[in-house]
């Protein structure tokens, strides 16, 4: 994978709320989402919802970071099976993440 910039000192951070829905729970894709966020060096979180989609919380400087890791969402671990993926840019998000975790 082709490596992409690092951010800048006292740059924006920019934050997505990304929905995920399909065959995403019981496949492994809380801690795929987790270990391919720290390696793109995105903050924030993922869990399962009640409803079978899983939700996550991701943040970085560079939207280009973020749009990658949303790329790499759209197809998930091998067994998953994406069908919808939503995401909604965050202009004020309060929340301020200082590494990737999966919640419960």
């Amino acid at each position: 994978m082709p490596s992409l910039p690092e951010a800048l000192p006292g740059a924006e951070l920019h934050s997505w709320r990304v929905r995920v829905s399909g065959r995403v729970q019981g496949v492994y894709f809380r801690a795929w989402t987790q270990d391919t966020a720290r390696r793109l060096g995105i903050r924030g979180w993922v869990r399962n919802e009640p409803d079978g989609s899983v939700l996550a919380l991701l943040q970085h400087e560079l939207q280009a970071q973020l749009a990658e890791m949303e790329r790499q969402m759209r197809s998930g671990p091998p067994a998953a099976a994406v069908l919808n993926l939503e995401r909604e840019e965050l202009a004020d998000c309060s929340e301020r993440c200082s590494g990737f975790e999966v919640r419960r």
